[in-house]
């Protein structure tokens, strides 16, 4: 959405463009956005609740990739909590009711989930690429001290990145309405494309080829031991390993490449010519499109968890198996209560 405040802002400063609206195609959006969101709502608070649940209730020693897993869980847990306030924002028709400061906030957890999520995804595969085809080299990089310091510079980094957000107000009058997170009330520069480029190919391209290289050197190692030794390559743990990695590939595809791919495209083109008012309309409809498929990650990641981590995913079956029998039970006794009566 920062992409998307500094390009339409810099457009609409020029005098020719002054008069384009850009939510002229945004009455769909009033209905879809909140029932979306609310599925959101729903999905992650429920998933990563648990896990943080599961993982903070298990006796056992905390491992690396249970490290990496908590802090994901915890930045989708915040940013669910911003999710209502959204819901009530597109109801009202794109009006914010709640003031600058909650918008900022919105705006901070929505971009530190969106960060730490990338960044802590790759630490995931960087982990499980360690642990499958260096098991005896590197291993110091796994030790829990280590895994704790890394978790603290990847929220360094992400709060460098969003900190700038503070000190801009996220509000804009537009037709009587206060928007939140849809301009920023500056004017871009004839540099603002270049350096977007470059934070995508920072924040996305490099993580999604490193993702990609573990992925790949791990499938290398995998087809390896199955021509050495057919019984090593079924093992449980290989079989995970390669699972949680490719959940997190197609994870970081599904939900963070179309928005980072939109905003490159329409950066080139940017570079190239001064886009018209049916330029900008076309791209703020992408990016609402593609900003709901990033913000989906937080309901994939409770995926993850379950393969994952061996507790949450017995804990998981285990809950769903009590509720049947809970559910089963009742309905037995509800039976057996109408018969008697009849």
């Amino acid at each position: 959405m920062a992409v998307e405040n500094i390009t339409l802002d810099s457009a609409e400063a020029s005098p020719n463009q002054s008069g384009c609206d850009v939510f002229v195609y945004q009455r769909a959006a009033v209905v879809l956005f909140p029932i979306f969101y609310s599925v959101v709502f729903v999905i992650s608070a429920c998933g990563n609740s648990l896990v943080l649940y599961v993982i903070c209730q298990r006796k056992q020693k905390f491992n690396s990739t249970s490290i990496y897993l908590v802090n994901l869980a915890l930045s989708d847990t915040l940013f669910t909590l911003t999710l209502p306030g959204r819901i009530t924002y597109y109801i009202r028709h794109f009006d914010w009711p709640f003031g600058d400061l909650l918008c900022r906030l919105t705006t901070l957890l929505f971009f530190a989930n969106t960060y730490a999520g990338i960044g802590f995804m790759t630490c995931i595969s960087l982990d499980r690429y360690l642990a499958m085809v260096h098991p005896h080299r590197l291993q110091c990089l796994r030790r829990v001290k280590v895994v704790r310091k890394v978790c603290c510079l990847v929220w360094a980094l992400v709060f460098m990145q969003i900190a700038p957000l503070i000190f801009r107000s996220m509000l804009h009058e537009h037709q009587g309405r206060q928007t939140c997170m849809e301009y920023f009330n500056f004017d871009g520069s004839r540099f603002t494309p270049y350096l977007l480029l470059l934070a995508c190919v920072i924040s996305f391209c490099c993580p999604l080829v490193i993702i990609m290289g573990c992925y790949t050197k791990i499938n290398l190692k995998l087809r390896t031991a199955a021509k050495q030794n057919s019984v090593t390559s079924r093992s449980r743990r290989n079989h995970r390993a390669n699972t949680i990695i490719l959940l997190i590939l197609l994870t970081f595809i599904i939900c963070f490449s179309p928005y980072h791919l939109n905003v490159m495209q329409f950066m080139t083109r940017k570079i190239h010519h001064k886009p018209n008012c049916e330029e900008l309309r076309a791209f703020k409809v992408s990016l609402q499109i593609t900003v709901s498929l990033m913000n989906f990650n937080c309901c994939l990641d409770p995926v993850i968890y379950f393969f994952a981590i061996k507790t949450y995913k017995k804990r998981v079956l285990s809950l769903f198996k009590d509720f049947l029998h809970t559910s089963g039970a009742s309905s037995k006794v509800t039976a057996e209560n109408s018969s008697s009566n009849t």
